[in-house]
Formats: structure tokens, C-alpha cells, sequence
């Protein structure tokens, strides 16, 4: 992808996403930064910070689906990625 095309595409998900999310400007330009180098994204915060809703709106933009895992202090990786042995 250029990185005009890139630019680009960036700039309507910004503008996209600001109709939606109301301070937000920085932790979802690094959650499209992620998205494009193929990076991963632990959101934390207190409850009601809008990390659900920037997740969703992501979502939506790229049309892709969104699911929710809720943590608790006991969960494991394997819980929902399960084990392969080999």
C-alpha cells in the first residue's frame, strides 16, 4: 500500500471515528497503528473510559467482527486460545 493510499485511508478513520469517540484522538490513532504493522492492543482503563466503544468503532470501520472477552485475575491464555501439544 502507498503511503499516500495510507495517509488517506487514515485520515477518513480518524474523521469517521471523531463522530463517535469524543477525546479519544490518541489511543485510537495507536489502535490503527496497530492495525496496519499487524501489532496487538491490550486495552486498560477504569471501567467507563469508552475502550468497548473504541474497539467496536474500529471495528465497524474496518468491517470486520467484534467480540469481548471479559478477564477476570484467573484467566489464562490458554482458557481462550486453548493448548496444542505436540
Amino acid at each position: 500500500m502507498e503511503l499516500s493510499t495510507l495517509q488517506s485511508l487514515t485520515q477518513q478513520m480518524r474523521s469517521e471515528a471523531s463522530k463517535v469517540l469524543v477525546g479519544l484522538d490518541e489511543p485510537f490513532e495507536l489502535l490503527t497503528v496497530a492495525l496496519f504493522t499487524g501489532g496487538h492492543v491490550l486495552l486498560e482503563g477504569v471501567p467507563g473510559t469508552a475502550k468497548t466503544l473504541m474497539a467496536k468503532t474500529l471495528a465497524h470501520l474496518i468491517q470486520a467482527r467484534f467480540t469481548r472477552v471479559q478477564f477476570t485475575p484467573d484467566l489464562m491464555p490458554s482458557d481462550i486460545l486453548g493448548n496444542q501439544c505436540v
